[in-house]
């Protein structure tokens, strides 16, 4: 019997994103014939796996063809490299194009939702391989995902206010969902990044893995107090080590090198997992659990991508600018300045940009 292609376009290779099909692998490493698993694959290492607009219609395409492809048991979404999973939109295309064309970027929004939605809508699971930083619209896309297994090297955060924008693309939906209230609250506002065990304390990863190796063992990160609960009466499990014990931790991890192979050995055992279940009772059961994201995706998206698009005229085009035009040593306007000149009722207009640039571009 012919079966018939229900794919929306004939797929092409994109620059930034890899769709490959990867054998379903039995818990002893041998292949299981007929099946696959489908591994989506943001590969902008050297921007830190940041999409640009074509990457985001590529992983919407992608997305589709997995859902249609009868002998995938799950899609894998990850990034390139051992240092991040994505960090978001692309900054330089932010900063060079984007900003102060709100119209454009109203536009770009429209993918970037629709690139959220095809995750939601896939009829595949969709497990999120976390191999590095999950930062702002990294972390948005990264909980749209059903599973997350995440390197313990891995960080999580925001981006949004000190960036000149609001974390409105599924952040400000889905993190209280996982966290809570108060603890998405203080992501989505100071936008301080997380660690994986913390993450994982907090209900927002399905598993973390070790991935350094020093003398020929896994090592958990040293970075992070991952060896005891409390002290003083304080809850640190997953806190970054701070003072003496960040600096032996340094010397630690310098000694190392990051091996992802039990990263992986954990997704091959999630999809294994996944495939040993009924395929219509698992898609249903996804829909479900999927419906309580779903309720507030899409009460707000639209609202949001009307506020982001407005928003590059004014602290957007700040904040993006200040990052891709700022040093490492300062990538973040003035904000107190800015909040002085605003308090004083001056409006915004290109003088004010420049004044409150100064100090990143200085550096």
């Amino acid at each position: 019997m012919e079966l018939k292609n229900h794919d929306l376009v004939p797929h092409r290779e994109v620059p930034g994103v890899r769709y490959e099909e990867v054998p379903l692998k039995a818990p002893d490493g041998s292949p299981v014939e007929g099946l696959h698993t489908v591994w989506i694959t943001l590969d902008n290492p050297a921007q830190l796996n940041s999409y640009t607009t074509e990457m985001v219609r590529a992983v919407i395409l992608g997305m589709r063809r997995a859902s249609n492809d009868r002998a995938a048991v799950a899609v894998v979404f990850t990034g390139a490299g051992d240092r991040a999973f994505c960090t978001g939109g692309n900054t330089a295309e932010y900063a060079e194009y984007y900003a102060g064309r709100p119209e454009e970027y109203r536009q770009y929004m429209r993918l970037f939702n629709d690139m959220v939605s095809a995750i939601l809508a896939c009829d595949k699971p969709v497990i999120c391989r976390v191999n590095g930083m999950r930062i702002a619209g990294g972390q948005e896309i990264g909980m749209a995902c059903d599973f997350s297994v995440a390197s313990d090297l891995a960080v999580f955060g925001q981006a949004g206010p000190r960036h000149g924008s609001a974390p409105d693309g599924g952040s400000t939906d889905f993190l209280p969902l996982f966290v809570g209230i108060e603890a998405a609250m203080e992501s989505c506002t100071l936008c301080e990044h997380w660690s994986a065990y913390k993450a994982e304390r907090l209900g927002l990863l399905t598993r973390v893995v070790p991935t350094l190796a020093i003398d020929g063992a896994f090592v958990p990160n040293p970075l992070v107090v991952t060896d005891r609960w409390l002290d003083g009466g304080r809850i640190v499990h997953g806190d970054f080590r701070t003072g003496a014990e960040k600096d032996a931790g340094k010397a630690l991890f310098a000694r190392g090198r990051v091996d992802l192979a039990p990263l992986d050995r954990e997704v091959d055992a999630l999809v294994y997992r996944l495939a040993n279940t009924f395929p219509g009772c698992l898609s249903k059961t996804i829909e479900s659990v999927r419906k309580h994201k779903l309720e507030h995706w899409d009460r707000n998206r639209e609202s949001n991508r009307a506020w982001l698009g407005l928003n590059m005229m004014t602290e957007a085009r700040a904040g993006f600018r200040a990052f891709h035009e700022g040093s490492r040593a300062c990538r973040e306007a003035d904000f107190l300045l800015l909040r002085r000149k605003l308090a004083a009722g001056e409006a915004w207009s290109d003088a004010l940009q420049d004044q409150v640039l100064a100090r990143a571009r200085a550096r």
